[in-house]
């Protein structure tokens, strides 16, 4: 074990740790709006590769290209989620935190039985993208290209979620999760901001998702893994806290990458849950939480 292995190992964690950190975010959005846990949020990242794989099969765009499209489309969906399902979810005035959490599991399993039934349950991957067989070097540190973007990608996408809290509908947001009911006694359309942030919330994950097609497996099942560790990541960095799940993310990354290279790489993860458990035991919120 050298130290230039070493050094490749956490800059990898660094890397896939912006995508979890981006993956995390829409979740810990929308738990931070409105209470709401989502429990399809993998399977809107499944839906995201998924459409980058037959984008680029029928069409040949590499999935850089596609990313606005993506992230246009799945905002369409993550507002057409609230609508359809969440909106008349909350209007219900019994066992409310059960039915919001059947609708979007029920949603999360229709959407991978629906993946089957069109795409088999075989992997597919994208292996001819502009970026796939190039890599990055940085003296002894060789890391590949499309992992590399992706972590500057999220990074960016990371920037651009910060910019939006500083908007006027940023601040309606920031209200809004102050204090939901009071907000509609100074005109903010409160339907309107939850709508938009479901949208934000899939727009991110959809972004995570393009990036990962460009160099990870997919499948039908895709998502859970990547679900579980958003889970993780969002509690470990604190309800509702963006700021919470960029450090957490990075975190859970470099922990799982330094795990795989010690232990059997199947057992990875549970470098990531024994980190979690730790920083749960002296800080219950999380780093960031104010939950």
């Amino acid at each position: 074990m050298t130290t230039g292995l070493i050094i490749q190992v956490v800059l990898g964690g660094l890397l896939m740790g912006f995508v979890y950190a981006l993956v995390a975010a829409g979740l810990s959005l929308i738990f931070g709006l409105m209470n709401v846990v989502n429990f399809a949020h993998g399977e809107l990242l499944m839906l995201a590769m998924y459409g980058t794989y037959v984008i680029h099969e029928n069409l040949h765009l590499d999935p850089l290209v596609q990313l606005p499209l993506i992230a246009v489309v799945m905002f369409g969906v993550g507002v057409a989620i609230y609508r359809l399902l969440i909106a008349r979810a909350l209007d219900v005035q019994f066992n409310t935190g059960m039915v919001q959490i059947f609708v979007t599991f029920g949603l999360g399993i229709f959407l991978v039985g629906a993946a089957q039934l069109t795409f088999g349950s075989d992997f597919r991957s994208i292996s001819n993208g502009f970026l796939s067989n190039q890599t990055f070097m940085l003296g002894p540190v060789i890391l590949p290209m499309s992992q590399v973007l992706a972590g500057l990608v999220c990074l960016l996408a990371f920037g651009v979620l910060a910019l939006i809290s500083r908007t006027e509908f940023g601040r309606a947001l920031e209200a809004t999760r102050e204090d939901r009911d009071a907000v509609a006694l100074i005109g903010i359309d409160r339907n309107r901001v939850f709508s938009i942030g479901w949208g934000i919330g899939a727009a991110a994950v959809g972004i995570a998702g393009v990036m990962l097609a460009s160099f990870y497996y997919i499948s039908p099942t895709v998502g859970d893994n990547f679900a579980l560790i958003a889970y993780v990541t969002v509690a470990l960095g604190g309800f509702g806290s963006l700021l919470g799940a960029l450090i957490a993310g990075l975190l859970v990354g470099v922990v799982e990458a330094l795990t795989a290279l010690v232990i059997d790489p199947s057992l990875k993860q549970i470098g990531i849950f024994a980190i979690y458990v730790v920083v749960l035991m002296f800080r219950p919120r999380g780093l960031l939480g104010r939950l």
